[in-house]
């Protein structure tokens, strides 16, 4: 697949559907992991830590410009009818072209000078008119004239595969204090976003089945829709898509409900189902693109010594969990081989906690019987431990690719590799450079608004985004709540702003994508190195030494945007963490409605 031009990015803003829905979100988040996998989380009860921050920063969302409409259709239009009426949903924008903004009664969730709601973080919403009139009640299966039904899915509190994951960054939160947390995000949601007259009921469910167990995810699924009739559904089993698909066959919207899919999967399952982080296809051309321009025809100068005047020679190392695995490790083989740099070996592994070790020596073995220099991981954030241990061990230092790998790319993970291994480590990466863990983003967002750090502290980061989605498109779309009209107000929304500290979004067809119809969210990324001697907070807010630096300060790139200057290891430009957030991204200054 090639990445087609960036140019058409924006959407465009004369159609008519486009006027219809008008600005929706720009939703704009960091996505630790698909399909989260964190929030399912249990570790060590003794820790006596500040507390994890965030492992992802802001949730908040910022309004892309809309424009007019000659369409009139009552309490479902997003702009203003014939003689200055009111119709819903109108933003901020919408209100100020129409000449209204001065007959509306905002309200004191909305700054009026800057026509965005008054919360101190700088990807903050647009301001949504108040809502009067008749809602049309029941408008779906889940939503009546006074309430929305959403639940809240948890995996079990002792599942053994997430804790092989969570249990290496000693992550403690369990599923009451995440539930508790959640509670407190969606109020927040409803002091600040339009809801038409409707308030959330939101209730949790616990998986009955671990993270790759598909027919209780089938299971929990039907019981969910059975029970409670949602009218969407937040969360699912982490490693497997049977829970979305079976939501699907029963018509329920769900996010970040599945790990990632191909794309024939979302459009199979219109318009239910939903994601944030960038598909496994969409990473992969990112990573080509980067590998093909600052990579290929070099020798591996990123290497141990033994291997710096060597002509780079790559292998691939992947994690084999479906038939997808395969599938998508030929596809970038094919990609290699099409750039001319085919590779020497391919090794797959498997997410065996009792047989890691073993697979490690021989993984390790066979890239360095292969003359490889420059090692592609796409695998979990675990393995990596065992695989740098090893190959300190056999004397062997490659360059380490990072692969867009989720999780391996957050540097609480990447202190529990072998540094002497991680010194040559450097990749691209979707989420973005960091802020201080504490004073910005979803952690800082949501002390402010409750005046108390969030109860599941370490895992905030990763329950955050998907509400944050969620109630920016229950907001843009107005009154008439449909799955149908989920899927309509968020293809006709425009890309989120470009931004340095937050990943850009956008679904449907923008041009960013050749021949996909994009219902998974992240579409730009980054790239990073690995400094062992960089000290400060990881992204749960814990100290210590070894942090990625983000080349370029953490300039993002969409497909065909990515530079050929290699500025890997060079400190000049780079950054760790901000301690403040970028210039033209600062946060706002407003009062704690906690006080």
């Amino acid at each position: 697949m090639q990445a087609a031009s960036a140019s058409g990015a924006s959407g465009g803003g004369g159609n008519r559907q486009m006027k219809r829905w008008g600005p929706i979100i720009g939703v704009v988040v960091v996505v630790l992991i698909g399909g989260g996998v964190l929030l399912a989380t249990r570790g060590d009860d003794d820790d006596d830590s500040a507390g994890g921050d965030t492992t992802a920063a802001a949730v908040e969302t910022t309004a892309a410009a809309g424009g007019g409409s000659d369409t009139t259709a009552a309490g479902t239009d997003t702009t203003v009818a014939a003689g200055g009426e009111i119709t819903f949903p109108m933003s901020w924008t919408q209100a100020e072209e129409a000449g209204l903004t001065d007959q509306i009664e905002w309200g004191d969730r909305c700054d009026t000078t800057t026509g965005r709601i008054a919360v101190p973080d700088f990807f903050r919403s647009e301001c949504f008119a108040p809502f009067t009139g008749d809602n049309g009640g029941a408008t779906s299966t889940g939503v009546t004239a006074d309430e929305i039904t959403i639940v809240y899915y948890e995996g079990p509190d002792a599942d053994p595969v997430i804790s092989y994951i969570t249990d290496a960054i000693a992550v403690d939160d369990t599923n009451a204090q995440q539930f508790e947390t959640m509670q407190n995000i969606v109020k927040y949601y409803e002091a600040y976003y339009e809801l038409y007259g409707r308030t959330i009921n939101l209730v949790t469910y616990e998986g009955t089945g671990i993270a790759t167990d598909e027919v209780a995810a089938r299971a929990d699924a039907a019981a969910i829709v059975e029970k409670y009739q949602p009218f969407a559904v937040i969360g699912g089993p982490a490693l497997t898509s049977a829970f979305a698909d079976e939501l699907a066959l029963n018509k329920t919207l769900c996010i970040g409900c599945t790990p990632g899919q191909p794309p024939e999967f979302y459009t199979d399952r219109d318009p239910y189902v939903w994601g944030l982080d960038g598909s496994a296809i969409q990473k992969q051309t990112h990573v080509l693109e980067f590998i093909e321009k600052q990579l290929i025809g070099k020798n591996a100068e990123h290497a141990g010594e033994a291997l710096q005047a060597t002509p780079r020679t790559f292998g691939l190392v992947y994690l084999e969990s479906s038939g997808a695995s395969k599938d998508l490790a030929d596809r970038f083989a094919a990609g290699m081989q099409a750039l001319g740099a085919p590779l020497a070996e391919t090794v797959a592994y498997q997410l065996d906690p009792a047989t890691i070790q073993q697979q490690a020596s021989q993984v390790i073995t066979k890239l360095k019987a292969a003359g490889v220099t420059t090692v592609v991981f796409s695998g979990d954030p675990v393995a990596p431990r065992d695989f740098t241990k090893e190959a300190t061990a056999q004397e062997y230092f490659p360059e380490w690719v990072v692969a867009a790998s989720t999780l391996v790319d957050v540097t609480a993970f990447a202190r529990t590799y072998d540094p002497q291994q991680w010194s040559h480590a450097f990749g691209v990466t979707q989420l973005a450079a960091r802020g201080n863990p504490v004073t910005t983003g979803s952690y800082a967002n949501y002390e402010w608004f409750n005046g108390a750090p969030p109860p599941a502290d370490d895992t905030i980061g990763v329950i955050s985004p998907n509400p944050a989605l969620l109630f920016a498109v229950l907001q843009g779309m107005g009154p008439n709540v449909t799955a149908e009209s989920f899927r309509d107000a968020l293809f006709a929304s425009d890309a989120t702003v470009r931004a340095i500290s937050q990943p850009s979004l956008s679904y449907g067809d923008k041009g960013i994508w050749e021949g996909v119809t994009d219902y998974q969210g992240v579409d730009d990324a980054t790239v990073f190195w690995w400094d062992p001697a960089a000290t400060g907070p990881d992204e749960i807010r814990k100290e210590g030494t070894g942090m990625y630096q983000y080349v370029g300060g953490g300039a993002r790139f969409l497909p065909g945007e990515w530079p050929t200057e290699d500025k890997l290891f060079v400190a000049d430009g780079a950054v760790a963490l901000y301690e403040t957030p970028p210039a033209g991204e600062e946060r706002g200054d407003y009062p704690s409605p906690a006080g």
